[in-house]
């Protein structure tokens, strides 16, 4: 059984994705979630300048990649804990 993920989870679901750069049907469909939701994450995102959009293309920021750092190691340290 999954468990469901949070909003920080999703967050940084999709600044992988964008990592190299994605379209927004790309990131729907690899972050399994509906336009609507891609749309409300995306501008919070942006709007936190975790990430950013060359026309139709969204690629993750150096502050979104610190982000991604700094969320992988609280998520090993958060496994550890509960383990």
């Amino acid at each position: 059984m999954m468990r469901r993920r949070n909003n920080l989870d999703i967050m940084a679901e999709v600044l992988e994705i964008a990592r190299l750069g994605a379209k927004k049907t790309w990131i729907v469909y690899r972050a399994n979630l509906n336009f609507k939701l891609v749309k409300e994450y995306l501008d919070e995102l942006m709007e936190k300048r975790l990430l950013d959009s060359e026309g139709s293309i969204y690629r993750t920021t150096d502050q979104g990649l610190e982000f991604l750092e700094e969320y992988k190691n609280f998520k090993k340290f958060r496994v550890v804990v509960t383990a």
